[in-house]
């Protein structure tokens, strides 16, 4: 992801609040954690459980890597 130079911290979070809104009101209106996504992943029809499990893990994946970031900017660790 790249965000232009010209765009507020506050434009970029407002952006991925309202991706997240978004996201969450498709969850709810699929309803079943079995509902198959509506594009297949490399060929393979996977269901929301699996999007969801995997957003998850991508999430803490890169929350770390913002976070070993922090510590080489502040030196604190174990928060």
């Amino acid at each position: 992801m790249k965000v232009p130079p010209e765009r507020s911290a506050e434009e970029v979070l407002s952006d991925y609040r309202t991706a997240i809104a978004d996201s969450d009101a498709a969850i709810l209106a699929a309803g079943d954690l079995g509902t198959y996504l509506a594009k297949p992943v490399d060929g393979e029809r996977l269901t929301l459980r699996w999007l969801m499990a995997h957003m998850t893990t991508e999430t803490a994946r890169h929350a770390g890597h913002a976070d070993i970031i922090r510590e080489q900017i502040d030196g604190t660790t174990g928060r």
